[in-house]
């Protein structure tokens, strides 16, 4: 079949995830990267910025090639560019390659960890009196994960800046360790994916993929009040973690005793 650049670019980013779980580096750092065009077996990649050509190279350059280079039949280098102006363009190149038809790629889950929002950083976080001491405590939790506060229990009402604190620490953690593996979630979205692995018979694949993870921000766990084997299954997971001195932190609307 022909693919654009865009759709070449989407089938490899498909099977990069299947291939990385959809670990949140895989969002943050290979998501917004697009592929321009193949010039003479080179592929050009576009990329935000330094900070994320950086990652790709030391941790998704061999893997990309490898996909490339197998969907395309053909060794296949790859280039990356850094280019900020081009992720605001909506003009596809026009050139096209030509590939063998391939299955389509699913990941073990179908629910999978949202991305960080980028807008949500340490420095773009309003310090007020009444959230000093969350934001203080939050840049330690970031700095030194699993030494300052663990588990992590941010507190208070809606629109306070709860999730943006969260996002911040993941982000910060990822900027000095991209190895780390971060991953934010909202408790529903916990919920909902252990409903669907015990449905699918894959409970085992729902545990790995939150059990070995280096840094777990799970947000309004007060929506699993009165839902006794979400409960039990976060325990589980809960224990795993701190018990491998992997850092984790919680938000909610609500206090402690109350959920």
């Amino acid at each position: 079949m022909s693919l654009g650049p865009m759709q070449l670019w989407q089938h490899v980013l498909k099977i990069l995830s299947n291939e990385l779980n959809n670990d949140m580096s895989f969002n943050t750092f290979l998501k917004p990267a697009r592929l321009v065009s193949i010039e003479q077996d080179t592929a050009i990649v576009d990329v935000p910025n330094n900070f994320t050509k950086s990652v790709i190279e030391k941790r998704y350059l061999n893997l990309i090639k490898d996909i490339l280079s197998s969907v395309l039949k053909k060794n296949i280098s790859v280039k990356l560019n850094i280019n900020p102006q081009g992720f605001d363009s909506e003009t596809v190149p026009a050139d096209t390659v030509i590939v063998d038809d391939v299955p389509e790629v699913k990941s073990v889950l179908d629910d999978t960890a949202p991305s960080l929002n980028q807008k949500y950083t340490f420095d773009t976080f309003v310090v007020g009196n009444s959230n000093r001491f969350a934001h203080a405590a939050s840049q330690a939790v970031a700095q030194t994960p699993a030494k300052a506060y663990n588990p992590f229990f941010i507190y208070g009402g809606v629109g306070l800046g709860k999730t943006h604190l969260m996002h911040a620490i993941g982000h910060y953690i990822l900027g000095q360790n991209p190895l780390c593996k971060v991953m934010y979630i909202s408790s529903e979205r916990f919920t909902n994916e252990l409903i669907n692995s015990i449905r699918d018979d894959k409970n085992v694949e729902f545990r790995n993929k939150y059990r070995t993870i280096d840094v777990l921000l799970i947000d309004d766990i007060q929506f699993i009040a009165g839902k006794e084997r979400t409960q039990e299954e976060f325990f589980h997971t809960f224990n795993a973690l701190h018990d491998a001195n992997k850092q984790i932190v919680i938000s909610s609307d609500r206090p402690p005793k109350e959920i």
